[in-house]
């Protein structure tokens, strides 16, 4: 489960304090004690009982024009401090089911029931009601290829919630948990490490039941405009050149999709996946094969139903 840090005993600390006191640090998000370190600001922010409901106030009454001006985020996330490169601060708002955001909008916008792991690591403190609850997991991020349908290795820990006061670190890629509503409307505070690998660091969502992933969560900004580029653009030497030669396994995965989706007929795609499942990385190869699994598959659906208006057409002469 998440890193559980002891809070310490400091006074309450302002947003702009503990801005102040996270640019003067030196720490690395990479290593896990340094980063664990900034839990005791985070918990001296937590001790801030009116900060977060001024920050609302102020933003209700202009409209909410900073958070649509810097937030990248859902209805779920209220951000204190954007993106630095080294890191952000966000407060996380986590409504109970029978709430009527939820009843109205479903648990989808607040990642409820979805069993999943994170690319980044970031601090957590339970800021204000009961806290939501977690199924905790853990696995060996560096153990999977990442190729759906995989086995995770998942191990289950328990299930908590982030009570009051409770200050806790996820870590990337080896903590993963399933959140549950909590019992009544909750909020927490986070502390978000940023890495500049990050876009290359892969996220997964699991199927708890099966013990294996499900699918992956991450997409580079630069694998979107290349699909774009072989499809709409002159990006075909650009694609071959990185499904072969780019050092993230994820986008040579991208760009053999993108060239198998822009052939010009179904034997030109599979040919051109066949290739890919040749290659000697397990995630492009096991991509590969899952996609030509699924032509295939639709290949013979097209086919059936083909027979099947056949058929139909002679009987109605």
């Amino acid at each position: 489960m998440p890193r559980l840090i002891d809070a310490g005993t400091g006074g309450p600390l302002s947003l702009d304090q503990l801005v102040e006191a996270l640019d003067a640090s030196p720490f690395d998000v990479r290593d896990e004690d340094s980063f664990a370190s900034l839990g005791p600001l985070l918990a001296r922010l937590g001790r801030n009982a009116d900060f977060l409901a001024d920050l609302a106030i102020a933003e209700l009454k202009d409209r909410c024009a900073g958070q649509s001006r810097t937030a990248g985020y859902g209805p779920q996330v209220f951000l204190l401090h954007p993106p630095d490169g080294r890191y952000l601060i966000r407060a996380n708002f986590w409504p109970a089911r029978d709430d009527p955001v939820v009843r109205t909008s479903g648990t989808a916008a607040f990642f409820y029931d979805m069993p999943h792991d994170h690319n980044f690591s970031f601090l957590t403190y339970g800021y204000f009601g009961p806290g939501y609850w977690s199924d905790y997991y853990e696995y060996d991020h560096a153990a999977v290829t990442g190729v759906p349908g995989e086995a995770a290795g998942l191990r289950f820990v328990e299930r908590a919630r982030l009570s009051p006061e409770k200050l806790m670190l996820y870590r990337s890629g080896r903590d993963v948990h399933v959140q549950i509503p909590a019992d009544r409307f909750s909020v927490s505070l986070n502390i978000l490490g940023i890495d500049p690998a990050q876009p290359w660091i892969d996220q997964y969502r699991f199927d708890i039941a099966r013990g294996v992933i499900e699918a992956g969560l991450s997409c580079a900004a630069s694998e979107a405009l290349l699909s774009l580029a072989v499809h709409f653009g002159n990006g075909q030497d650009l694609a071959e050149h990185f499904a072969r030669h780019h050092p993230s396994r994820r986008m040579r995965a991208t760009a053999w999709t993108a060239l198998a989706s822009a052939a010009p007929d179904r034997q030109a795609a599979l040919a051109i996946l066949e290739t890919a499942a040749m290659a000697a990385d397990a995630f492009v190869a096991g991509s590969a094969r899952l996609r030509i699994d699924a032509l295939l598959v639709r290949s013979a659906t097209e086919s059936e139903t083909e027979m099947i208006g056949t058929i139909m057409a002679a009987t109605d002469r």
